[in-house]
């Protein structure tokens, strides 16, 4: 197999930008809307959500490599961060150097690529690692870097990286074409473009010995929020994981030819749909507090617990919606009072009810930012 980095024409990726041009207009305006959407928020909520985002996407980069951390940790963690908490735990070195990496990318998303940051991060992302050579640094493995599945008699090679003595020229090739490429560069590109081909080069120099497909999503994020001026928060990961075939597909076809169009196009689309969600995250937390506000004083602790329960699922929603049998679960009462409470609930335009009988299933209306009801299912 000749993969792209063999190719003559490396690392000269082609792609039509006209092919490209809606989507970069559809960046451009629904980051608008997102950004919009965060002045709605007070302070304390917009912090609330910022460590929640950040925190989402720190665990579903780590889950895509197949790597689980612990939520609890890491949050306490991006507190710490922060400087909003002072927790006495113990926390576990990879929780947090994700954290630290993320807050890092966060906070400092204007400063240039250089090969000291990367380094660092790397730093970071492999606290408490001892079965790894080089941390903090390039791979000096002389072995072959491949992505491999398949039983060990017959192993199935999906890609292979540059051999170890490439990648120095290679990421000074890589860093250098960053600068230039920068809104503020000599060859400036597009935000999704830029951010596209960020990713799959860096993914495919494979320049550390582990931890190279987080370091690529941050490395892409990164991208974004400079080409946008501000820290987006977009759920990349967090869209990503949840078609992570889609994902490695769209890699593994990538890394064979320097003609992109295809992987611009599914990467251009995955951030699109992470935008989305995050923009519903945030109007749905908007949605959130004014529900509160109008049912202030005016339900039972009951309907309180439940509608709490249902709220905490955010714009996702609940598997299966809300029966009567799981309202009797949660709120521990009989199904007389649960069929009062719920048809209240439904009376204070609080729920919507759908289906009759057994079929009969309930969801939460959260008011948006543009003073209409929006019916989200709710999930568990």
């Amino acid at each position: 197999m000749v993969w792209n980095w063999q190719q003559p024409d490396w690392p000269a990726f082609a792609y039509d930008s006209a092919r490209l041009a809606p989507l970069e207009a559809r960046l451009l305006h629904e980051s608008g809307l997102l950004f919009g959407a965060f002045v709605h928020l007070d302070d304390a909520e917009r912090r609330a959500l910022t460590v929640e985002l950040i925190g989402d996407e720190a665990l579903m980069t780590a889950r895509i490599e197949g790597e689980y951390l612990d939520r609890d940790s890491l949050q306490s963690s991006l507190l710490r961060e922060f400087g909003l908490a002072q927790d006495p735990r113990r926390v576990a070195p990879a929780e947090a150097g994700m954290a630290e990496m993320m807050v890092d990318l966060y906070r400092q998303f204007q400063a240039p690529v250089t090969h000291d940051l990367l380094c660092a991060w790397h730093l970071m992302l492999m606290a408490g690692r001892r079965d790894l050579r080089d941390v903090g640094g390039y791979r000096t493995l002389e072995e072959p870097m491949q992505v491999v599945s398949g039983a060990v008699y017959a192993p199935r090679v999906h890609f292979e990286a540059p051999p170890a003595q490439r990648v120095p020229a290679e990421m000074d090739r890589f860093v250098a074409w960053l600068e230039r490429s920068a809104p503020t560069g000599a060859s400036p590109l597009p935000i999704l473009t830029r951010a596209g081909i960020a990713h799959l080069w860096f993914v495919t120099i494979h320049p550390f010995e582990d931890g190279n497909g987080r370091m690529a999503r941050a490395m892409a994020e990164k991208v974004l929020a400079q080409g946008l001026g501000k820290p987006t928060l977009i759920a990349l990961s967090h869209t990503i994981e949840r078609h992570k075939k889609a994902y490695y597909g769209a890699l593994e076809r990538a890394n064979k030819f320097n003609r992109i169009d295809d992987w611009l196009d599914y990467f251009s689309h995955t951030v699109l749909d992470a935008l989305a969600y995050t923009r519903a995250r945030v109007v749905f937390l908007i949605g959130k507090a004014k529900l509160y506000d109008r049912l202030r004083g005016q339900l039972n602790a009951r309907q309180e617990k439940v509608l709490a329960r249902l709220l905490r699922a955010g714009p996702e929603g609940f598997v299966g919606g809300l029966s009567a049998e799981k309202y009797i679960a949660i709120a521990r009462t009989s199904r007389a009072t649960a069929t009062r409470d719920l048809q209240d609930l439904v009376a204070k335009e609080a729920l919507v009810r759908t289906g009759e009988r057994k079929h009969t299933r309930y969801a939460v209306v959260v008011a948006t930012d543009q003073a209409r009801d929006m019916p989200l299912p709710i999930s568990s």
